[in-house]
């Protein structure tokens, strides 16, 4: 669902408005400047999601609570 979707929803559907914050507090943009940079952020890319197993919102990680939806 996209943001434009919700807004829709809560004007149109009668749906509960979210209070909160809808972005990641620590999310910024980064600029590939040399090749360096651009081989960092593709191992990053290629390793990251092979990490899913580890992450403690993966709701079949056996090591951490299960984070449920609200």
């Amino acid at each position: 669902m996209t943001t434009n979707d919700y807004i829709k929803g809560v004007k149109q559907n009668n749906w509960k408005p979210f209070n909160d914050k809808l972005w990641q507090r620590n999310y910024y943009e980064h600029v590939i400047r040399n090749e360096i940079d651009l081989s960092e952020t593709r191992e990053y890319i290629s390793n990251n999601p092979k990490k899913w197993h580890l992450d403690k919102y993966n709701p079949e990680n056996p090591g951490t609570e299960r984070i449920q939806n609200v």
